[in-house]
């Protein structure tokens, strides 16, 4: 019969009786009552190689030398400075030849970064492959007689009928506490110029989120040091926030804002940037060492020039990585930059594997693409040691359509959202929050008691001021009462601008909602407010540092600590 399996015997030399039927009885043991055929060849210099359907057993030099190789590269010291040569001569020790299988198959076709291989039936989705010349791909599609294959490295040594070998590893990226302030690529690879980084072990990019057993409630807030976000719509750690708005309306200046306020509070940032330039990789860098954020912070980035499989596997390293931290029950802050340029990036490496396009050319599997990624972000349950991952996904819009399919599909996935409006920062608000659109679904059970009872009525007061707002563009005859409201509410607007790299510590929110809510801010003019808020919270700090220290212990606030403070304002404001 054609299907048949047989064991073709590949030497130079035909073996000798008793190496014929010591080779028989391996393949007893392994397949059964199979027959075996030997085959000269000149290729072999000496040992044999045994080929039974995929599989190859390779006993021949250069067989050996690879397994040695691979010996050789798994020896690894626990330190950069260990001596690792007693480590390499305990191996050698212990170390002799095995006769395990590879599967090989072939490339049938090539191009864009793509390869469809022929003859790997054992091959599973996820799989590392490495091609002639050590070129690594990972399998992304699986069909009936070939797979489909996105290539990581340059393609050029490839071509039809090239080799190809199974790893039997899933796609993973080192990790390790050496890779805090560093700046790598989506294979674990640094391109800081720092030199290598000692990994602490290996972890797929892609493994199933937190089980519900496995978690524990949001409740713990992660603070951005933003005015307007913990007030109103507050991040707690374990949450996904997703940050959505038009290009260049401050979306990447929240986030990281968000990490420089991490300053000191013992949680790790991960900024993942996918398809941005690299000149403003190498600023934002500048930017965080400058504010002292870039010791706690990783950057994976996978930058406009680099492939669509790059840029693909980006956010499921950086995820990964940050698992490594929160499995050590560290708090981690992950930020997505952007979702939709992965989203584009996955589009690209879809069409190219033939998969059939749907809405705006989208395969059908785009929305799991980024759910699988955010459900990892959680809250671990105290048993499994209580680390979280909070998750800011970045999505941009096209004129403000939230209604598009990627920004409906993340939405829908995440637990909130922050929505900046061009309008808004064009008119100077900055961050251009717009109040009405963004929420939060976890709510008050992200913030702690002191900034909630401060927080009061201010969304209702914001509300009320834009629909007085929009009456006022109608009519220029408005009684007292009504401008005194317009007065004030445009002043909360300014009140709640904020300079990029200043972030509030959360007794000064607390201060500034106060006074603020009292009418603190009535009559100073609109362009002095910035410049009083510092003038006030300066005065706090010299004056009353017993009110900020109780605030940030305590974090709460009762009737007699918010009468206090309305109190120190008045006398600020009458001397």
């Amino acid at each position: 019969m054609d299907n048949e399996l047989k064991a073709i015997l590949y030497s130079k030399v035909k073996p000798t009786e008793s190496q014929e039927q010591k080779l028989k009885e391996f393949l007893v043991k392994k397949y059964g009552n199979i027959s075996m055929e030997w085959c000269e060849t000149a290729d072999i210099e000496s040992g044999f190689r045994l080929e039974v359907g995929q599989e190859v057993y390779d006993w021949t030099k250069l067989g050996r030398l690879e397994q040695f190789k691979e010996m050789l590269q798994s020896v690894k010291g626990r330190k950069n400075n260990d001596n690792i040569i007693p480590l390499i001569k305990e191996n050698l020790k212990d170390w002799t030849p095995k006769g395990v299988p590879v599967e090989y198959g072939k490339v049938i076709s090539i191009g864009d970064g793509i390869a469809s291989v022929e003859g790997l039936d054992n091959a599973t989705y996820g799989e590392i492959l490495i091609f002639e010349g050590g070129i690594r791909g990972m399998v992304l599609d699986l069909r009936e007689d070939e797979i489909g294959c996105i290539l990581f490295d340059d393609t050029d040594e490839i071509y039809e009928g090239s080799k190809v070998k199974r790893t039997g590893r899933s796609a993973g990226i080192p990790v390790g506490y050496e890779f805090l302030g560093r700046v790598v690529n989506p294979l674990g690879e640094p391109i800081d110029g720092l030199g290598d980084i000692q990994e602490e072990g290996y972890r797929a990019i892609e493994s199933p989120a937190p089980s519900i057993i496995e978690r524990q409630p949001v409740n713990q807030p992660m603070e951005t040091g933003i005015l307007c976000i913990d007030s109103m719509f507050p991040i707690g750690r374990g949450q996904r926030e997703l940050i959505i708005g038009d290009r260049q309306t401050g979306k990447t200046s929240i986030a990281i804002d968000t990490i420089v306020n991490q300053r000191g509070k013992d949680v790790i940032c991960i900024y993942v940037a996918i398809g941005q330039k690299a000149s403003l990789i190498s600023q934002l860098v500048t930017n965080l060492k400058k504010h002292g954020a870039m010791e706690y912070t990783i950057i994976v980035t996978a930058s406009a020039s680099d492939a669509a499989p790059i840029q693909y596997i980006a956010p499921y390293s950086g995820c990964a990585l940050a698992e490594f931290f929160m499995h050590q029950g560290k708090d981690v802050l992950i930020i997505y930059d952007d979702l939709s340029k992965h989203a584009i990036a996955y589009r690209s490496l879809s069409l190219l594997l033939d998969r059939s396009p749907g809405r705006e050319a989208y395969p059908g599997d785009v929305f799991y693409l980024h759910s699988r990624l955010l459900e990892r972000a959680a809250h671990l349950s105290d048993e499994l040691g209580g680390g979280s991952i909070t998750a800011l996904p970045v999505v941009e819009t096209q004129a403000g359509d939230v209604s598009a399919y990627i920004p409906t599909n993340i939405i829908s996935i995440t637990d909130g959202q922050i929505f900046l409006e061009s309008n808004l920062f064009f008119e100077g608000q900055r961050p251009a929050v717009n109040v009405g659109l963004s929420v939060s679904r976890v709510g008050g059970d992200a913030q702690t008691k002191a900034v909630k009872k401060a927080t009061g009525s201010l969304r209702l007061d914001l509300a009320q001021y834009r629909e007085m707002e929009v009456f006022n563009q109608f009519s220029s005859d408005l009684d007292e009462a009504t401008q005194k409201q317009l007065v004030y509410g445009q002043g909360l607007m300014y009140v709640l601008r904020q300079p990029q790299y200043k972030p509030y510590s959360q007794a000064e929110q607390v201060i500034l909602l106060i006074i603020a809510l009292n009418h603190f801010f009535q009559d100073v003019p609109y362009k002095k407010i910035n410049e009083e808020i510092g003038k006030v919270l300066t005065y706090f700090k010299n004056s009353r540092p017993d009110v900020i220290a109780k605030i940030e212990s305590t974090k709460m606030i009762t009737p007699e600590d918010k009468q206090e403070i309305i109190n120190i304002s008045i006398k600020y404001k009458n001397q």
